[in-house]
C-alpha cells in the first residue's frame, strides 16, 4: 500500500472514530436529558440548578466521545477532542432545537460552543494521555 493510500485510510478511520463518537455522545446526552426531565417533575429541584446540570451533562458527553475515539487516534488529542467538541455543541444544539420547535440563536449558543471545544482540548488531552 502506497502513502496516499495508507493517509487516506487513515483519514477515514478518524473520521469515522469522530463521527462515531459524536453519535454516541448526543445518545448519552439524549438519555441524560430525559432521566433529568423525569427527576425535575418528581422533585423539587430548583431552577437555578438546570444550567449546571445541562453544562455536567454535555461535558460528560464530551468525555465520552473523547475516549471512544481515543482507541484509533494517538495524537492530536487536543485538536480532536476540539473538534469533537464543537461539532457535539452543534449538533446537539440542532436536534435539541429540533426537539423544542425553535431556533434560538443567541450568545449563549456561542458561549456553548467555546464550553464544547475548551472541554473536547481538555478531554482529548486526557484521553489520550490515558491511552498511552
Amino acid at each position: 500500500m502506497n502513502n496516499n493510500a495508507k493517509i487516506e485510510t487513515k483519514n477515514h478511520s478518524t473520521l469515522l472514530a469522530v463521527t462515531k463518537g459524536i453519535f454516541w455522545a448526543i445518545s448519552l446526552s439524549l438519555l441524560c436529558v430525559l432521566i433529568f426531565a423525569f427527576v425535575i417533575k418528581y422533585t423539587s429541584i430548583s431552577e437555578t440548578a438546570i444550567q449546571p446540570i445541562n453544562q455536567v451533562i454535555k461535558g460528560l458527553s464530551i468525555l465520552l466521545a473523547c475516549f471512544i475515539i481515543s482507541k484509533g487516534i494517538k495524537s492530536n488529542g487536543w485538536f480532536w477532542g476540539l473538534i469533537i467538541g464543537i461539532f457535539y455543541t452543534i449538533v446537539s444544539f440542532a436536534i435539541f432545537s429540533i426537539l423544542d420547535g425553535e431556533f434560538n440563536f443567541t450568545i449563549n449558543l456561542l458561549n456553548d460552543i467555546l464550553f464544547g471545544g475548551i472541554m473536547g482540548a481538555i478531554a482529548g488531552i486526557l484521553t489520550i494521555s490515558l491511552r498511552k
